[in-house]
């Protein structure tokens, strides 16, 4: 069957890794201690939407389960600039742990209700006290982590230029390299501008 599908030229997909969601808590601490970059308690993913009563039901779906749970936080649904939509989750900002159980469930959901082809990241969002931002962007179909940072300032809402901070970007993969499965291909370090969070 292999041989077949190379010949057709299809290729199988990955499944992916979303358990890696649960490394991020441990290197928060280290972001913390080597950056001073601490968790916001803001996380989000980022999905293309699919038109159709059956993904609106999922998406509603989606957010009553979390906003029904008395343990969850309320979520709410925004969309970027570009067309993607955001499921945004909030939660205490010492509570990293339950904020990625929340974006492991929304992808999760996502993905048992076929939607998967559709998802593309999920964001957890830092900050330092100076404002500098970065968020811990989680590649759902490759099962890899990669920093982006905003300048100050810099954003996608078309107000001014978009500047990506480059040295705390390498500085963070460098300093979580040991902990998370980073993204090595410089080339999927893809700007999220207007992301929720940053």
């Amino acid at each position: 069957m292999g041989l077949w599908n190379s010949i057709l030229g299809r290729s199988k997909t990955t499944k992916a890794q979303l358990d890696a969601l649960f490394m991020v808590p441990s290197a928060a601490i280290t972001l913390q201690t080597a950056a001073g970059l601490t968790p916001t308690g803001s996380g989000s993913v980022c999905f293309r939407g699919a038109t159709g009563a059956a993904f609106a039901q999922t998406q509603a779906d989606i957010v009553a389960l979390l906003n029904d749970n008395p343990d969850a936080p309320d979520v709410e649904v925004t969309q970027d600039s570009f067309g993607f939509t955001w499921l945004v989750a909030q939660r205490d900002p010492q509570d990293t742990a339950g904020l990625c159980t929340d974006l492991h469930a929304v992808n999760t959901i996502l993905e048992e209700q076929g939607f998967g082809s559709g998802l593309l990241c999920s964001l957890i969002a830092f900050a330092d006290a100076s404002g500098r931002r970065a968020g811990l962007v989680y590649l759902y179909k490759q099962g890899t982590f990669y920093p982006f940072a905003p300048e100050p300032g810099s954003g996608g809402d078309g107000s001014g230029q978009q500047r990506r901070d480059n040295l705390l970007e390498i500085q963070i993969r460098d300093q979580l390299a040991a902990e998370l499965p980073m993204e090595k291909d410089l080339q999927r370090w893809l700007a999220v501008w207007g992301a929720p969070g940053l």
